[in-house]
Order: C-alpha cells, then structure tokens, then sequence
C-alpha cells in the first residue's frame, strides 16, 4: 500500500453534470465503469487517480448544490 500523501481533488463540472475525485497522481492508463455512468480511473499500476461520476446532480442533488457555489469557473481536467 503506498503511504504517500497526495492532493485530493473535488471538481464539479455543471455544464456537463459531471463530478470528479481526485485520489492520485499519474497518467490515466484506463478506466473501468464500476457502475452506469460511475467510472474508476487506473494508472499503469492498477492503483486508483480518481472517480469520474456522470449525471452527478442526480445522485447527489443536495452535495452539488454545496460544490457548485465553491467551483464556480473551475473546469475538470
């Protein structure tokens, strides 16, 4: 397990309602959907970059409403 710290990201995209965690650094190498329209990214280790939800506002209408006023003009690279 690697121990070391790494700058977690929150971003929320309203433009195309989708919600992003950051867990790592890396080049994304690929990405498994682990559910309809949640997907995992993987670097070349397997290890976890972050978590891609789409259609975020439906999932969480109340936790969007909190990241929108926070994010204003942030975009998800």
């Amino acid at each position: 397990m690697n121990n070391s710290k790494s700058k977690k990201i929150i971003n929320y995209d309203p433009q195309s309602d989708v919600l992003y965690l950051g867990a790592g650094k890396g080049k994304e190498e690929e990405f498994v959907e682990v559910s309809p329209g949640v997907n995992v990214e993987l670097d070349e280790h397997g290890q976890v970059l972050g978590v891609e939800i789409l259609n975020a506002s439906r999932m969480f209408k109340s936790v969007i409403k909190s990241f929108q006023k926070q994010t204003i003009g942030s975009t998800i690279k």
